[in-house]
């Protein structure tokens, strides 16, 4: 123990203050400097335990570091000065700099700056040595971020960082502290980062981080899970994205390296989309374990940004984050994505290769109002099927604009804003670089001053061109090989008239006054209020009875809802307690799945609910659209928030020339199935079970040349055909929030069906692969999650995993193929889960190693001259010094707590003392009997060695026996 009385002059009379830094001398580890708080330094000498010297300054210190030989050391103090000591001179400092101060040119002392709160001194063999120091700054830099400044010879960098510095770490290329440290970064970790600087190149820049996702990043809005991927995706899209510019990084790699990744089995590539709250999306490689960003894509860069609040758009229907992705499309195959976001708005894009520039951005808007006044059914005669009015051919307030010819909508204050989209499209050239190009921008406007709703699902397929998505007013139809519009019709029109699950149309309603809020499918009398909330932000409204708390609960946390939340619902819990395992496996009526409704409330606002039914999935199939079809032909499911499976006819031109002259036409085939609860998911079986998945055209880079694409063409296999022609039989697959159906087509009968739960509610739902075979997968409320098989329905796993107890698991969660899923457990991390056993089996060869072991690098070489006279290093064995053996008695003059006999401490010491000596006793008895044992084997080896010398002798006697002597 040192002392401080006894480290400080004897004459000081105050106290020294906490001790700040404590360090050894580089080449003397006997050797301890000792700073206190008040400006007093002690160089304190372990072997002879007393100061060797002591070093004073009138400001106080926060930080020193020594010079790697030992001779000097640099102390960085409150007024922002550094003082250079040298070790044998303890009178005054050797220099005194301020970094940032101003120098009078009288030759007075320069003004003071604020404390400089840490400081290192690292030397170089060819050059200046390095000193990287915090704070310092003049105090006339109010409100300046924190700095890091590098001091290298003669210049003074200054290096502004983004959060107030927590601490710093040089890295250097040596590990021993008495050898030259060549410094070639520094690692600052600040309060909401963390920054490594490059101080081998000039301007100090950072190296970028490989590490996924700054903690800080902007919120995830939605998020996508892709296992068992085309294994040339994730090259070519990491090919892109490390060209992507990044200014201002370093060259060189990310300098901190160390682990290792596991050995595991699993090779097959996963890749993670996530959408983000300003618009950015990244594609992420997930295979085994590792999780590393490939690509990001900016979709902002396509509208307009406002400059000043002053310069906001007065035609957005949220308040923040205009461009936070809400639900988005992709095929892997052929490599298109389609975005939807919280502003209405739909991108398309290509994938590419080459880098060009778009002078206009191709853009259509669409008019997309259902108005339920007066609205007549179609005319549609049960199996008879016409074909869907065009929006050309449409007179009503529904009519699209013509692609390319933005309308000049109006927004004045004395009437309703009509014919405006919420985000202004660039209108200056784009310049794409390679990865995902802009292919086309589709707009929902305003319509008599109702704003468009947000989109609620979204499907694209690159076989037949079309992306196709909808909200609670209907479904729209777009060709964005040809740019052009076609269809788009609402809810209602969708059913046959002789159909029994036909929305009737609601009475009509007082004309809403214009508003710059949206209007949610499930909230009609929300005020404006409560419309414009953020993807990022808002809360539930209170609700009087379970039955209106679950639906509203079920319409904010939908995995493609209409805008996001960041509420806790954690009264749901009560609600949810069981899963029913029942499954029925006979064809039953649908009767009473007609009559279901989700809202058994009376209320006004339960009707207007009932009314605005939503377009909750999509699915692209070859199949029978009627039932006396025996050939098959495109078709596109179109699942409702109510339950409803309709089926549309397509009508594809030939390929070619023609694809892109002759328009495409759809026929409605009225309604496929009737479930409890909206539909979540759909698919399409053949008659062995196997899943059909949507055709798809094989990738092709849109900007080659036309002898690239020819080649292309020809190397690229067709897309696998969903079916053959004159199949006997198909299996549509729906699951919907209640429950799931297999229907046998082209009869269009239901053959399974199974209630997946009673009390709790569906959130998730895919049709995926595991272990060679097709199954549903389900993530209920009450956080259990389930398997069926395909087509039986029969369970196979019900487990209770989580709870629901943050609205932000059941938007973002997912499942892929071979029993994987993902969701987030915060707006930064990601928590993937499995249930395949499988990988089960392989996750602890799948783990990595966080440390990689090194050798120790040699030691710098002393040299015979200063190992002559003493110039090297010099150790100390510290348990020489601080071991029992030499720390001797305690003195006479401690004071010591000795506790009586008839005390607790006593009575503890004596019944220590006990379980010791017994322990001893037993040591002794053990020790006794195993030399005991070594005695016994010591004797039967001695009595062994015996019984042998007298038979060798016996043997030796009776050969020489009759012998004589002078025989021998």
């Amino acid at each position: 123990v040192i002392m401080w009385n006894k480290a400080i002059e004897l004459s000081t009379k105050t106290h020294p203050g906490p001790v700040v830094h404590i360090s050894d001398n580089p080449m003397d580890e006997g050797k301890l400097l000792i700073g206190f708080e008040c400006g007093v330094v002690v160089l304190w000498d372990l072997k002879c335990k007393k100061a060797d010297y002591r070093y004073n300054y009138d400001e106080a210190i926060h930080s020193v570091a020594w010079h790697h030989e030992g001779k000097q050391f640099v102390c960085s103090h409150s007024d922002g000065t550094l003082t250079t000591w040298n070790v044998r001179v303890p009178a005054k400092p050797a220099h005194i700099i301020t970094p940032h101060g101003k120098q009078p040119k009288d030759g007075k002392k320069p003004e003071p700056c604020k404390p400089i709160l840490k400081v290192e001194y690292k030397t170089t063999r060819a050059g200046d040595p390095f000193m990287v120091l915090s704070g310092g700054l003049s105090y006339d830099t109010v409100g300046r971020r924190a700095c890091l400044t590098v001091v290298h010879g003669k210049s003074t960098t200054v290096l502004e960082m983004d959060y107030p510095i927590v601490d710093f770490l040089t890295l250097c290329e040596t590990p021993y502290p008495n050898d030259f440290q060549e410094p070639y970064a520094v690692v600052v970790l600040l309060e909401k980062d963390l920054v490594v600087i490059d101080l081998g190149q000039t301007g100090y820049p950072i190296f970028e981080s490989p590490y996924p996702l700054s903690i800080h990043e902007s919120p995830v809005t939605c998020c996508e899970y892709f296992a068992d991927c085309p294994s040339e995706l994730i090259p070519a899209l990491y090919s892109v994205g490390s060209r992507q510019k990044r200014q201002g990084f370093s060259k060189k790699e990310w300098p901190i390296s160390g682990g290792n990744w596991g050995q595991g089995t699993q090779s097959y590539p996963e890749i993670i989309i996530t959408g983000h709250a300003d618009g950015s999306i990244k594609f992420w490689d997930a295979s085994a374990l590792m999780l590393q960003v490939l690509y990001k894509l900016k979709t902002a860069k396509v509208f307009e940004r406002a400059r000043g609040k002053e310069e906001k758009p007065t035609a957005d229907i949220v308040d923040e984050d205009p461009f936070a992705i809400q639900t988005l499309s992709w095929c892997p195959e052929s490599r298109m994505l389609c975005v939807a976001g919280v502003s209405a708005h739909v991108i398309v894009y290509r994938f590419s290769k080459q880098d060009i520039t778009t002078e206009v951005v191709e853009l259509l808007e669409v008019r997309m109002q259902c108005d339920f006044n007066g609205v007549d059914s179609p005319v549609l005669g049960g199996e008879q099927t016409s074909a869907l009015p065009t929006p050309a051919a449409s007179c009503s307030p529904q009519e699209s604009e013509s692609p390319f010819q933005p309308s000049t909508g109006s927004n004045s204050s004395d009437g309703p804003r009509d014919n405006i989209p919420c985000l202004q499209v660039r209108s200056s050239p784009l310049k794409q670089s390679p990865g995902y190009q802009v292919e086309l921008v589709i707009q929902l406007v305003w319509v008599s001053g109702e704003p468009p709703q947000q989109i609620t699902s979204l499907a694209v397929n690159s076989s037949y061109g079309l992306v196709v998505f909808g909200n609670c007013n209907g479904l729209a139809v777009v060709d964005y090989l040809q740019k052009t519009l076609l269809l788009n019709l609402g809810t209602s029109e969708l059913y046959s008239p002789s159909d029994p699950c036909q929305r009737q149309p609601r009475s009509p309603r007082k004309p809403r006054q214009p508003s710059g809020g949206f209007c949610d499918a499930s909230d009609g009398v929300n005020n404006s209020e409560e419309r414009c909330k953020s993807p990022t932000s808002g809360s539930p409204s209170p609700c009087n009875s379970d039955d209106e708390r679950k639906q509203n609960f079920i319409e904010k946390v939908k995995v493609k809802g209409r805008r996001f939340s960041k509420t806790v619902a954690s009264d749901f819990a009560k609600m949810s307690r069981k899963i029913s395992s029942s499954s029925e496996q006979k064809p039953e009526s649908d009767a009473k799945d007609n009559a279901f409704t989700r809202s058994r409330s009376s209320s006004v606002t339960s009707i207007d609910r009932e009314s605005r039914e939503a377009i909750s999935s999509f699915y692209f199939c070859e199949s029978f659209p009627r039932k006396s079809d025996s050939l098959l032909s495109p078709c596109l499911l179109v699942g409702t928030s109510q339950g409803s499976v309709m089926m549309l006819a397509l009508s594809l031109p030939p390929g070619g020339d023609q694809r892109l002259q002759q328009p495409l036409s759809f026929a409605s085939c009225g309604t496929l199935v009737r479930l409890k609860g909206g539909i979540l998911t759909m698919g399409l079986l053949d008659a062995t079970g196997i899943l059909l998945p949507p055709s798809y055209e094989q990738w092709y880079d849109p900007n080659a040349s036309d002898e690239e694409k020819e080649k292309s063409r020809r190397r690229r296999p067709p897309s696998p055909p969903s079916s053959q022609e004159g199949q006997e039989a198909q299996f549509a697959v729906v699951c919907s929030e209640k429950q799931a159906k297999v229907v046998a087509m082209p009869s269009q009968t239901c053959i399974h069906k199974h209630n997946i739960t009673e009390t709790s509610f569906v959130l998730r739902a895919d049709v995926v692969q595991v272990a060679g075979a097709y199954c549903i997968t389900c993530f209920c409320a009450n956080g259990h999650i389930m398997t069926l098989s395909l087509p039986s329905l029969r369970p196979l796993l019900d487990v209770n995993y989580l709870p629901l107890t943050d609205m932000r698991i059941a938007r973002t969660f997912c499942f892929s193929n071979l029993g994987q899923a993902l969701y987030l457990t915060s707006p930064t991390e990601i928590q993937r889960i499995t249930y395949s056993q499988e990988t089960c089996d392989n996750l602890q060869e799948m783990l990595s190693e966080l440390f990689t072991p090194v050798e120790t690098p040699e030691a710098p070489n002393r040299g015979f001259f200063k190992g002559l006279f003493g110039g090297g290093a010099q150790s100390l064995d510290r348990e020489d010094l601080f071991g029992e053996t030499t720390a001797g008695k305690a003195s006479r003059s401690l004071a010591q707590h000795i506790p009586g006999p008839g005390s607790m401490e006593g009575m503890k010491g004596a019944a220590s003392g006990v379980v010791g000596d017994l322990a001893r006793a037993r040591i002794a008895l053990d020790e006794r009997g195993q030399k005991l044992g070594e005695l016994e084997e010591r004797t039967a080896a001695m009595m062994a060695s015996a019984e042998s010398f007298s038979k060798h002798a016996h043997d030796m006697m009776l050969k020489y026996k009759d012998k004589k002597w002078y025989q021998l």
